[in-house]
């Protein structure tokens, strides 16, 4: 067995929600065995990206400025601006902020994203799926991008849907609908 097939995300959890009315932000932490240069690099760097990100960019995010940003299954690209970009600390562009923290030799990585309340659970359990994908490229040991539909046909995907769900006292969506499932 090849390590992507070996993966399996484990349980559910460094995540909470914030309410303001109808906005919602998903916060995500992970702590990484890996520097902040490097989590930089893996979070600005276009190529970086393309291995473990939902989205690509045509440019580098780690200046000030505008890139065109395209989200997996998203038909065409959104002019994006980085609106901050303080190196191996802040990261901010479009509905994203990323905050990196030195922990020991490691990191500490907390992504903020507006997200509808709608998909927050699935959001969640996305995001956690690409945090393992990061974790492992970074090791050297990359197992390939787990991102949009491919992700949520994966195995753990479902499960941590449900109990990101829970965990923010909600149902979770009935995504992916009844025929894509059974199909």
């Amino acid at each position: 067995m090849t390590d992507r097939e070996q993966y399996a995300p484990g349980r559910a959890s460094g995540a909470q929600i914030r309410k303001d009315g109808e906005k919602w932000t998903l916060i995500l932490v992970r702590e990484l065995r890996h520097s902040p240069e490097k989590v930089w690099q893996a979070l600005t760097d276009p190529a970086h990206l393309r291995e473990w990100a939902p989205f690509v960019t045509d440019g580098n995010l780690g200046t000030v400025g505008t890139v065109k940003l395209t989200w997996v299954g998203a038909p065409t690209p959104l002019e994006t601006r980085v609106t901050r970009a303080d190196a191996t600390k802040v990261l901010e562009y479009g509905d994203l902020r990323w905050e990196l923290q030195a922990l020991g030799g490691g990191t500490r990585l907390t992504l903020w994203h507006n997200i509808d309340r709608r998909f927050i659970s699935m959001g969640a359990a996305g995001w956690h799926i690409c945090f393992d994908v990061l974790d492992r490229l970074l090791s050297g040991t990359p197992i390939g991008r787990i991102v949009g539909g491919e992700a949520m046909k994966f195995g753990g995907w479902q499960r941590l849907n449900a109990e990101y769900a829970k965990q923010f006292g909600m149902e979770p969506p009935n995504w992916p609908p009844k025929a894509v499932r059974e199909a």
